[in-house]
């Protein structure tokens, strides 16, 4: 029987052979996504997520539909911040659910491009090329599309689920199209297409290219002519056409730019256009040989027509050669345009905060995943299926490695800021991580290196001032909060580290004004009202108004541990210690791990008679951070008048090591020293305690004391 001859696997063999496949396609997925559930939020996520308010409850539904303008990665995106506010009812801000999300859409979406490739070349216009092996060949080209390490922005980066999203949408409506055209109910599946399209306008603004998409495709493996696709499915086309004006609305909901980062007034557009030149050509070669990769390409722009004339050159010959081919060589035209129509919104309207990501990559790689596919096929038959399927087992493994650069901010921005050593955002983003790790001189040296490519970024200024400060250079951080401020006088954030840094030299009336301007440039700016309740509280006379701006910090938010602590010994010293120590209980509720409000509510105790009590919370304090001088010197006293000199004198000489001029430490230590009867060293002490605090009047008593003894 000749291969002509043989006859077809049937129906149920078919459906098995299918399942197998998508097995093995989710299956692979997860192997090369398993090292994300522990990725942590980082850049975009921090405003999409975990500032999202929107987010926070399910009820009203309708509420989670409308992210704040600061979340510019969902604005205008409905349905992608509801999927936010849903994984938040799961875990909260647990990442897991976060990225099981992502990597299921991602699932998905490599489902449906088996299913349309593998349905289109089962068509009357493929089947006697392809049909044979149009399962083998579209589980190939899915597999090299899910497992391509160009995805990995699109699935391992939370808030860019939206592109991974869109993708799913925008594929089932390909799938859904082509099921119509041979199903015995087409008015159903035609019903699903249209509800597909509007889920992704809801998504993303890439969605706009789907109905001319569609209808392209219609054109060149259904009717065979645009005109014989209207008149089909006329009544399908009209309604597709209509899900443009729900996304109208939504773009509208933003301004038309997005708070900003995108439309023609956040860039030049012929700057911009150039440098999409570069971008195209970019990620033509990164679908190719996908390395390296870059999470954040920055904000540039090119230089010129110059800069641009072989990108240009390249981009125009790929879009001559589409155009022809459409009309010659209808498939491989329509491959050329779902690349360069889908690329097509990015690419015309500018996008100010990134105007380069790969991200942008994710739909246009599935034409190249299949063109790759299609054309081995064609060139050596069956033979290409064990080289592809190497070729997706390579992609898969790069996947789960650059997974790895995503495991922590440090590795992510220190891996970007080398791929790219201009991009001043890189640079100041890794000084971001590099401090939250402790290792402040190499943050400083970022966030410098930052100011060099970008001299007049007021953030990384603020940023540069916070380095400086954690390392001990406080009249430099002021002048750096100072240099932000010239930039943008009303720039919150330089106000807010402004006002602490004078707060922490001790320049309190200074530091209450600036907290003042902080609050009056952003209203709800909860960490303000409490860094001016600290101010007000070290400024004679005013601790009434320090309790009300720490009550309005916990109105704000009401989770504010640091706030409720503040609270707390804010009633204490105006005495009224009982509601002083409920507060600093509240604080720690909120934050057990809090020394510091451990240590307050140590000093409350002792301020209401329960020493022992005292004691046991300055050792807690201890146990959770062993340098607490202060913890360190209290307890050190408290043991000293309960007889146990020798141990409450190593505390205190523990919180001398810790910091060094802490003059009470040094004065408790001359009086241990005294009760042991070490009178020269308890001398010395109190010398040192003068050296310290000149004129110290409890230090002059004592010395008077000593040397009046006989």
């Amino acid at each position: 029987m000749s291969a002509a001859e043989s006859p077809r696997p049937s129906r149920t063999a078919t459906r098995s052979l299918s399942l197998l496949a998508a097995a093995a396609l989710a299956a692979c997925t997860l192997a090369a996504y398993h090292g994300c559930f522990r990725v942590p939020f980082v850049f975009d996520d921090t405003t999409a997520v975990l500032e999202n308010p929107s987010i926070r409850s399910l009820w009203p539904v309708w509420g989670a539909f409308f992210p704040p303008a600061e979340a510019t990665t969902m604005g205008g995106r409905p349905l992608a911040n509801l999927t936010l506010a849903l994984n938040y009812a799961v875990s909260g801000t647990d990442v897991w659910s976060y990225h099981a999300f992502n990597v299921l859409v991602h699932v998905l979406a490599g489902l449906a491009l088996l299913g349309v490739v593998r349905r289109t070349l089962l068509l009357p216009r493929l089947r006697a090329r392809f049909g044979s092996d149009a399962l083998p060949l579209s589980l190939a080209a899915a597999l090299i599309w899910t497992l391509h390490p160009l995805q990995t922005e699109s699935v391992t980066y939370v808030v860019q689920r939206v592109e991974s999203m869109v993708g799913l949408f925008y594929l089932a409506t390909f799938y859904c199209l082509v099921r119509s055209s041979d199903s015995a109910r087409p008015a159903l599946w035609r019903a699903l297409t249209v509800a597909a399209c509007v889920l992704g306008m809801a998504t993303k603004e890439v969605m706009v290219t789907a109905p001319v998409m569609l209808l392209l495709y219609d054109r060149t493996f259904l009717a065979g002519s645009f005109g014989g696709a209207l008149r089909i499915r006329r009544g399908l086309y009209g309604a597709l056409a209509s899900t443009w004006l729900l996304l109208a609305v939504l773009v509208a909901s933003t301004g038309w730019n997005r708070g900003g980062s995108a439309g023609f007034g956040s860039a030049s557009p012929v700057a911009y256009w150039l440098t999409q030149v570069e971008a195209v050509a970019h990620y033509l070669r990164l679908s190719a040989w996908p390395h390296p990769l870059v999470f954040d390409y920055g904000v540039h722009l090119a230089g010129g027509p110059g800069e641009a004339a072989f990108c240009a050159l390249v981009v125009l010959s790929l879009a001559s050669a589409t155009a022809v081919a459409v009309w010659r060589r209808p498939a491989l035209g329509f491959l050329g345009a779902w690349f360069l129509l889908i690329l097509a919104p990015s690419s015309a309207v500018p996008v100010a905060t990134q105007t380069m990501a790969e991200h942008r990559i994710y739909l246009p790689l599935a034409a190249a995943a299949v063109a790759l596919v299609t054309g081995a096929y064609a060139l050596a038959g069956r033979r290409c299926l064990v080289p592809l399927a190497g070729v997706a087992l390579i992609l898969g493994f790069l996947t789960s490695a650059r997974n790895e650069v995503y495991k922590s901010p440090l590795s992510l921005w220190g891996d970007t800021a080398r791929e790219r050593p201009g991009n001043a955002r890189a640079h100041n983003n890794l000084g971001m991580a590099l401090s939250q790790a402790g290792r402040i001189p190499e943050a400083v040296a970022e966030f410098e290196a930052s100011l060099r490519i970008q001299p007049a970024d007021q953030a990384t200024h603020s940023n540069l001032g916070n380095a400086l400060d954690r390392a001990g250079r406080p009249t430099e951080a002021i002048a750096q909060y100072r240099a932000a401020l010239q930039l943008q006088p009303d720039f919150a954030p330089a106000l807010y580290n402004l006002a602490k840094a004078l707060y922490e030299t001790g320049q309190f009336a200074p530091s209450v004004s600036e907290y003042e301007s902080a609050i009056r440039a952003q209203p709800d700016y909860a960490d303000a009202y409490k860094g001016l309740g600290d101010a007000l509280q070290a400024v004679p006379g005013r601790s009434d108004e320090a309790m009300g701006r720490y009550e309005q910090a916990l109105r704000l938010r009401p989770d504010f541990a640091e706030a409720s602590e503040g609270l707390g010994v804010a009633l204490c010293a105006s005495g009224r210690a009982p509601e002083g120590i409920e507060r600093i209980e509240a604080a720690l509720r909120l934050k057990p791990g809090f020394a510091k409000a451990h240590f307050d509510l140590g000093n409350a105790l002792v301020q209401t008679g329960r020493v022992a009590e005292a004691a046991g919370q300055f050792e807690e304090a201890l146990r959770i951070d062993p340098e607490l001088a202060e913890a360190n010197s209290n307890l050190g006293m408290i043991l000293c008048r309960s007889g146990r000199i020798p141990e409450g004198l190593a505390h205190i000489e523990a919180a001398i090591r810790s910091k060094p001029g802490f003059v009470p430490a040094h004065f408790l230590r001359g009086l241990a020293l005294l009760q042991m009867g070490r009178k020269d060293e308890a001398t010395a002490e109190f010398e040192k305690v003068l050296e310290l605090r000149p004129g110290d009047p409890s230090a002059l008593k004592m010395l008077g004391l000593i040397r009046s003894a006989p």
